[in-house]
């Protein structure tokens, strides 16, 4: 069993990644910034079930901080397209020299492992089908960011230090911290809230959408694969079978969710659309396969509005938005324009 520090601890994966990983055994130690720590649609009793939290930026973080770790899960980065293009500066700051300069102080601390959450977003537009061989293509700053981070941390892979690159379909699911701001939650927060799904655009895109379980166990799967295997490779996480068209994910949910009115819209200038193979993790990362699919994800998403009888507020909350969470951080002086938190005023 390994002892691990996993980043972003507090945000819509790491809260489900580290109870999975202390299940599985592992000593978890998390480390991240605070943005979302207090954001909780519901209670999960093991949401924190390891030892400590270190409050620290990505960007701040020392040697020291990583010494007596076998691995590093890095999770913590400004996590989505219009975030990213709301501020790239900032982003390219966090998201690629961020990430690069943990990768390297994880080397020196003599951390064995790195398992970097990247995203496959980086395909951007693509005709046919692509898997890890394929050119990248991506059309916004945090894509960008993605294939900056697998270039630059890959260059640093030595014997003793092992780069894994898992490049995440668009999640869904629910988790502790919940995100409204992807496809399938959102659409799913829609219909329960306002028992109407209007589309703004005609949802031909093809997206691949993997659970956030399916991701977390993705991480698992890849620390107990012997490291010769998984140096420096890429995965794309999920399954070939998972690639939809955001229409069939729309009807999908509208199914789901008795009594839901679904209208599309017209063709969108977004032309992000890209269909993904997922052969190469199946085949290479041991035990690991994809246990869930759209309809079972939107069942699961009505179960647990039911459960706490989410409200529209609830739905709405800035808290559940990750632009609008750090845009009130902003606004309110807690973080200053580098996302960088203010010290709080004394007397």
């Amino acid at each position: 069993m390994m002892r691990i520090l996993v980043t972003g601890t507090d945000g819509y994966i790491g809260s489900v990644l580290g109870p999975l990983l202390v299940q599985a055994g592992h000593t978890v130690v998390g480390l991240d910034t605070g943005f979302y720590n207090s954001a909780r649609l519901f209670h999960d009793p093991h949401a924190r079930y390891y030892p400590a939290t270190l409050r620290k930026d990505v960007r701040q973080v020392e040697v020291a901080d990583l010494q007596g770790f076998d691995a590093v899960v890095h999770l913590a980065e400004l996590s989505n397209d219009p975030l990213g293009e709301h501020s790239p500066g900032v982003t390219f700051d966090i998201n690629h020299q961020g990430s690069v300069r943990l990768a390297r102080a994880a080397r020196e601390a003599g951390v064995k492992r790195f398992v970097y959450t990247s995203s496959c977003s980086v395909y951007g537009v693509a005709s046919g089908v692509v898997d890890e061989c394929s050119d990248t293509n991506p059309q916004t700053a945090y894509a960008q960011c993605k294939v900056l981070v697998e270039h630059d941390v890959g260059a640093l892979a030595t014997g003793d230090f092992s780069p894994t690159f898992l490049r995440n379909a668009t999640a869904y699911g629910a988790s502790p911290s919940m995100r409204f701001d992807i496809v399938l939650n959102n659409l799913a927060g829609l219909a329960w809230t306002e028992r109407t799904i209007a589309m703004t655009s005609d949802g031909t895109p093809w997206r691949p959408l993997v659970h956030v379980r399916d991701i977390c166990r993705a991480v698992e799967c890849t620390l107990k694969t012997p490291v010769e295997v998984v140096s420096n490779q890429i995965y794309n996480v999920g399954a070939t079978r998972s690639n939809y068209q955001v229409r069939d994910i729309a009807h999908t949910v509208a199914e789901t969710f008795s009594g839901c009115a679904l209208t599309l819209g017209a063709s969108s200038a977004d032309n992000r659309s890209y269909q993904v193979n997922f052969d190469k993790i199946h085949r290479e990362l041991a035990d690991f396969r994809c246990e869930w699919d759209v309809q079972r994800g939107a069942e699961e998403l009505l179960g647990v509005f039911q459960r706490i009888d989410m409200a529209k507020t609830e739905f709405q909350h800035p808290a559940f938005t990750r632009l609008k969470s750090l845009t009130h951080l902003v606004n309110t002086g807690q973080v200053d324009d580098r996302f960088f938190w203010r010290p709080w005023p004394t007397c």
